[in-house]
């Protein structure tokens, strides 16, 4: 079965950190860019991060830069996303995606043909 699982998500309180994973079966992630979104309630999908396929070559929202850290680990066939400094805005739902061509992208969704059913991250006190 062919899938992107994503997991790792909760509630945290402001400054704390998460881990999340997106986890491939099916097929192998490390032929694939990914990408890390999330949406908030009312919002559209927003770009957070993604890893390039090709030279590993990773890419930020100016949002997240500085706190989250993406990171792909071949042989568990899985991508990471770190996140530190949590923050209130930052509580949305995560999804992961796979992109086939043309590299990294996060100001759309276009090319993403693959998505994870979503996590739910909620930083508040």
């Amino acid at each position: 079965q062919v899938q992107l699982v994503e997991s790792g998500g909760g509630l945290v309180q402001p400054g704390g950190s998460l881990r999340l994973s997106c986890a491939a079966s099916g097929f192998a992630l490390r032929l694939y860019n990914i990408g890390w979104f999330r949406q908030a309630p009312g919002k559209g999908r927003e770009g957070v991060s993604c890893i390039s396929s090709s030279d590993g070559r990773t890419y930020y929202a100016d949002s997240v830069k500085g706190r989250f850290t993406i990171s792909r680990d071949n042989a568990k066939n899985t991508v990471y996303l770190q996140m530190s400094s949590l923050k209130p805005e930052d509580t949305a739902v995560y999804y992961c995606a796979t992109r086939p061509y043309r590299g990294c992208v996060l100001t759309s969704t276009n090319g993403y043909d693959r998505w994870g059913q979503g996590t739910q991250v909620t930083v508040s006190s």
